[in-house]
């Protein structure tokens, strides 16, 4: 199940990354309940810029602390998940600017975007895979990378 989901939400990004639709008329599209309270997308906006912060200034275990029991469970070691990091996921560290978009369940899955302005201007989406822990925590399952159409200024 998780696979399938998985490989849904990555043949989405490219189809976020553009904004020729919006997530909301995407999951209403899928059959999901795109709806969640304001306080559960503060929480999740919340989650990821604590993360980016972590990261930016090298804090592994922080920024470790975020992401969710899988993800903890596959790198074992703050050190092994910031060096995944580092080395896939640099522009999540170099954006001169970021924004988020609005996120969107699709499929039960919690998707919430955020737009990544590199210093050469280029432009990337991050798209965050959410689960919220029994605790009501939220936490960082996955994200995935995909270019945008959209041009910085």
């Amino acid at each position: 199940m998780r696979r399938r989901r998985r490989a849904f939400v990555a043949a989405l990004a490219g189809m976020l990354a553009t904004a020729c639709i919006s997530p909301r008329a995407l999951a209403a599209a899928q059959g999901s309940d795109p709806r969640l309270k304001a306080s559960e997308w503060f929480a999740i906006r919340r989650t990821i810029d604590d993360q980016r912060k972590a990261l930016k200034t090298g804090d592994a275990r922080k920024a470790f602390s975020y992401a969710s029991p899988e993800i903890r469970a596959q790198f074992r070691t703050p050190e092994k998940f910031f060096a995944m990091v580092r080395d896939g996921y640099g522009a999540l560290l170099e954006a001169r600017y970021v924004e988020f978009l609005e996120g969107a369940v699709i499929e039960g899955a919690v998707i919430q975007p955020l737009r990544l302005v590199a210093p050469d201007n280029s432009v990337l989406v991050a798209l965050y895979t959410m689960e919220k822990e029994q605790d009501g925590r939220w936490r960082i399952a996955g994200c995935v990378l995909a270019p945008s159409t959209v041009q910085a200024a």
